[in-house]
């Protein structure tokens, strides 16, 4: 199954309220890499790939997939790829779209998206793509994550 994570206040957060996973980036790069890492996701990201999933990164942010690559190799997740709202656009333009979703996880074979937005879910139920609904401050988040994946597993 191939799982998409968003990026902002899904998995940075900058709330008070929200715990970080340890800094794994070299202090030598750390100038380049100052985002914070929401705690569990690093467990999480790294059972999915266990588990036989691909893990993959949906933002609509413009952040280069190389970097966003590195950042999570270094906290131990070899994501398999990286859409940003670049490549998303352009997509979107090549397959005749005048005004397109947000994000369209579908156009590359993701099977569930997981977001902070209910807005994105909105647009799953329309343009047919599964998304989970985490909240910044859901303690309990990574669990609604396993448990959407077993459901949809589950239907194969």
């Amino acid at each position: 199954m191939r799982i998409s994570f968003d990026v902002d206040d899904t998995l940075v957060y900058y709330g008070d309220d929200v715990a970080y996973e340890p800094n794994r980036v070299p202090w030598l790069l750390r100038p380049w890499f100052t985002e914070p890492l929401r705690a569990g996701t690093r467990a999480l990201m790294r059972d999915l790939i266990r588990d036989g999933h691909e893990v993959w990164i949906y933002t609509t942010s413009l952040r280069d997939p190389w970097h966003m690559k590195c950042w999570l190799g270094f906290h131990g997740v070899k994501i398999t790829d990286v859409i940003n709202d670049t490549i998303h656009l352009t997509y979107l333009k090549k397959h005749g779209y005048q005004r397109g979703p947000s994000k369209l996880p579908s156009a590359w074979r993701i099977d569930l998206h997981v977001d902070d937005s209910e807005g994105v879910k909105w647009e799953g139920d329309e343009h047919g793509f599964h998304v989970v609904v985490v909240a910044p401050d859901d303690p309990e988040w990574t669990q609604k994550i396993r448990d959407a994946v077993a459901r949809l597993a589950s239907r194969d």
